[in-house]
């Protein structure tokens, strides 16, 4: 119990510093400190394994930090900051410019912004089942979609608000949480996608794309936004300038060629070839430097122009995966220190059977994924405790496991510390907490819509 009060503290003080504008970094980061510092007071548990120890118990506290850190940038970490530099240098030549040039008739065509901003989520949709990743995916889009959808008109916090909830549920067989939780239910990763999350996928993505047309409109209003096409150019991520004007149709091409390789290398075209993020960002980019080439003729300043793509590298790091690893340090004391261990056993202990442990269990990891800016996390620590929690109330696992693998992902797309989130904001020059307004509302929606389903359907 001493363990809750002193979590309940804790966040108290992280959420309200964060409300109150100080440095999400610093402030994530001493919040993991005081948690990490009383589990180790109070014997709350192990901090680290016996191969990564440093022996001494104050080290340790900062050891957990590090292995984070070197975990990330090795993982999540490197494949942002490529997505970054790739964005960086697609900017440079003008490549966001002429892939709005192609589009920029057929675009004319929908007269409403709001309608291209519920086809351009549809889309998002889609790509989930290539990209698994939430933050991956919303770099993606920010690189390709985001430009497009300013320059019609859309505004960049209602392109933002999509994008953000790009991937609002880990679904299909390439989401780790979805295989984690097929594997503990005991059933196969296709059956869980084909019979369980695909048709609550679709019902949702089908509903939300109606609710993101009307509270994104609700929010333009509310916030004033007029659309100027005059005043295109100084939004951030849609800059326009005389050089843009001057490069060819062709370079339509290279914000899309990422996505090409990504799919066309993978298990869903069939290919026995494999493609991650990194390799196919730097290959673009390889490529945007050959068009360059072609183009300027100048070899000394076009090779000299692949530093954009490091400093959008540094960009990235120094504003997103250090927010990151900060958020996973302060979610590594919750867990730790046992905080969210000892209210899942509270819930299980207090008798409820199934639906009270969907409606509890599922507000407890939406709330935990909104607090740790990580579906991973919350669900990583969360999906070991549920079968002994079925096996209790006397249900199948499955039909635990499946509304609250789900829900999650509701809360992470909420965040203003989920990786996306950060991710997507630090490119379009705005706080992250803007970004989260507009995902707040729609997930919402989300989770009222997963809960009503499931009763209906599943229960």
């Amino acid at each position: 119990m001493f363990a809750i009060i002193i979590g309940l503290i804790v966040i108290a003080l992280v959420v309200t510093l964060l409300l109150k504008g100080y440095y999400p970094q610093a402030i994530l980061f001493m919040g993991g400190v005081v948690l990490l510092t009383c589990t180790a007071i109070f014997g709350w548990g192990d901090l680290l394994n016996a191969k990564q120890t440093t022996n001494f118990i104050g080290f340790d506290i900062f050891k957990v930090f590090s292995t984070g850190f070197s975990s990330r940038i090795a993982g999540l970490g490197l494949t942002l900051m490529a997505i970054g530099g790739f964005s960086r240098y697609m900017e440079h030549v003008g490549a966001s410019a002429a892939l709005f040039s192609v589009f920029e008739k057929p675009l004319k065509l929908i007269k409403s912004p709001y309608v291209l901003l519920g086809a351009s989520f549809l889309v998002s949709q889609i790509m989930v089942i290539f990209v698994p990743s939430h933050a991956g995916l919303a770099l993606l889009l920010m690189v390709t979609l985001y430009p497009i959808l300013i320059r019609s008109g859309v505004s960049p916090m209602s392109a933002l608000g999509v994008i953000g909830c790009a991937q609002f549920v880990d679904v299909g067989p390439g989401s780790g949480n979805a295989i984690l939780a097929a594997q503990t239910a005991g059933v196969d990763v296709s059956e869980y996608f084909v019979y369980y999350q695909l048709p609550l996928f679709v019902g949702v993505v089908i509903i939300l794309t109606f609710v993101h047309m009307f509270v994104q409109r609700w929010w333009d209003k509310r916030e004033g936004w007029v659309f100027d096409p005059n005043n295109i150019q100084t939004l951030a991520g849609a800059k326009t300038t005389e050089q843009d004007k001057k490069v060819p149709k062709i370079y339509a091409v290279l914000p899309i060629i990422p996505l090409f390789l990504i799919i066309f290398f993978s298990k869903v075209a069939g290919s026995h070839i494999r493609m991650d993020v990194v390799t196919a960002m730097v290959i673009s980019t390889i490529i945007a430097i050959i068009f360059e080439l072609i183009r300027l003729r100048n070899f000394r300043d076009v090779l000299a122009s692949f530093k954009l793509f490091f400093e959008g590298m540094g960009k990235i790091l120094v504003s997103v995966v250090s927010l990151i690893v900060c958020g996973e340090f302060f979610a590594a004391g919750l867990i730790k220190s046992g905080f969210m261990g000892t209210l899942i056993t509270a819930a299980n202990d207090a008798g409820f059977g199934l639906a009270a442990m969907v409606i509890i269990g599922g507000a407890l990891v939406w709330l935990f994924s909104f607090i740790m800016g990580s579906g991973n996390a919350a669900f990583f620590s969360f999906a070991p405790l549920l079968p002994n929690v079925a096996h209790v109330i006397g249900v199948p696992i499955i039909q635990l496991i499946f509304p609250l693998q789900v829900i999650l992902g509701f809360g992470r797309a909420s965040s203003p510390i989920t990786g996306a989130i950060v991710a997507i904001s630090g490119l379009a020059g705005v706080s992250p907490f803007q970004v989260a307004k507009r995902t707040f509302i729609p997930m919402l929606f989300g989770t009222a819509i997963t809960y009503i389903a499931y009763f209906l359907f599943w229960y």
